[in-house]
């Protein structure tokens, strides 16, 4: 393997579908081994999103491991599941608890085996609770954790979220739980443990801000668009050439520096919008001035007289804005990675960026099987595999 942060972590990846896997995933962009164990059929996710032929989706979530096809519902598959899981330092899951039970890879199992072990737990609503054990997935996340009640335009319905926040969001609070547990154990001399990854619990952090300001005596936070409730001007305008901008210029030192962009330059403006106790009450009527000034402009020439003035703005982008983006050109945010059969595949980069240890894509997902003999001989000393299904 490469030399990156995590070179020489064994990660075994059991989970399946798009949120768990996707924490083995990331640590693996940062070095990790990772082995992806597969029945003999293949991950379901090869053959989602594609009409025919292998998966672009499988090619990201697989990145960068290795395959090994075994059969735990034999004696010998689940032998050969219990020497990795023995060999591994972490162990990504989010099998049912009745398939765990049958597969004897519990937690209690599996750390009775390998003391050591961090087990990454994926579920929707944890494993304690009355809840454990109700299936989900991410879309259900964001709609029980309150972030789907929060988005869509104040007059009309819920939305969902057009990509996988939910996915994703408890992807990253698996890897932080799963270094955490890296750094009790191998630097503060701990033992494994077991990292509970519920998937409504980050939701509840990306709606932290609404939940502190919520009180049972007021309104409660709502829908509200494009803005945000406590900040003005925060929104998404259109340009004089049909073009969409962001701009979220809320302090009053940002507001200080718009008025004047605005033509609000005399002592009632900055009475009227220069604090932020006053901007609340005036907000849909500053908005309104911003979306006017903005549609009076183009795109370009509208940022950048907003960034001359240090109020933070942006285009909108759309995918094939961002690919030709001099930003994401210069640092290389995303990257093509072959993909055999699909060919060249884009891929955002892997993220953080380490200085000394870069992250890497090495690898798009697997063909399936590919490497149960090496891997096997590696982790396990032996020869070749035992006997398949």
């Amino acid at each position: 393997m490469t030399g990156g942060a995590l070179d020489g972590l064994r990660v075994l990846d059991l989970s399946t579908l798009f949120a768990a896997p996707q924490i083995a995933a990331m640590l693996g962009d940062l070095g990790a081994d990772v082995v992806k164990v597969e029945p003999p059929g293949g991950d379901p996710l090869r053959g989602m999103g594609a009409a025919a032929g292998p998966s672009p989706t499988w090619a990201f979530v697989g990145r960068n491991k290795r395959s090994v096809v075994l059969d735990a519902g034999t004696d010998d598959g689940r032998e050969l599941l219990h020497r990795l899981t023995e060999a591994a330092d972490v162990v990504v899951e989010n099998l049912p608890r009745p398939v765990l039970e049958r597969w004897q890879c519990t937690y209690e199992e599996l750390s009775a085996r390998n003391p050591r072990v961090v087990v990454v737990t994926v579920s929707a609503y944890g494993t304690t609770g009355p809840y454990a054990g109700r299936p989900g997935a991410g879309t259900l996340a964001e709609a029980f954790g309150g972030l789907t009640h929060l988005t869509g335009e104040a007059d009309g319905p819920p939305m969902l979220s057009s990509v996988p926040i939910g996915d994703t969001v408890t992807a990253l609070a698996g890897v932080i739980g799963a270094l955490a547990a890296c750094y009790q154990r191998d630097a503060r001399g701990g033992p494994g443990q077991h990292v509970d990854v519920s998937m409504y619990e980050p939701i509840l952090q990306l709606v932290g801000n609404s939940l502190v300001r919520h009180d049972d005596r007021a309104q409660p936070p709502r829908r509200s668009g494009s803005r945000v409730a406590g900040g003005v001007p925060r929104n998404v305008y259109e340009t004089r050439d049909r073009e969409w901008i962001a701009v979220s210029g809320t302090t009053d030192a940002q507001v200080a520096r718009l008025l004047p962009l605005l033509g609000l330059d005399s002592i009632a403006d900055a009475a009227r919008f220069g604090t932020a106790t006053a901007r609340l009450a005036a907000a849909d009527e500053l908005d309104a001035h911003v979306a006017r000034w903005v549609a009076a402009h183009d795109r370009d020439d509208t940022l950048a007289r907003l960034l001359e003035a240090r109020i933070p703005a942006a285009p909108v982008h759309d995918l094939a804005s961002i690919l030709a983006d001099p930003q994401v050109l210069a640092r290389a945010s995303v990257v093509t990675v072959d993909a055999g059969e699909l060919g060249a595949v884009r891929m955002p980069a892997p993220f953080p960026r380490l200085g000394t240890t870069p992250g890497s894509i090495r690898t798009a997902g697997p063909a399936l099987g590919a490497h149960t003999d090496e891997v096997v001989r590696e982790w396990l000393g032996l020869s070749s595999s035992p006997p398949g299904p």
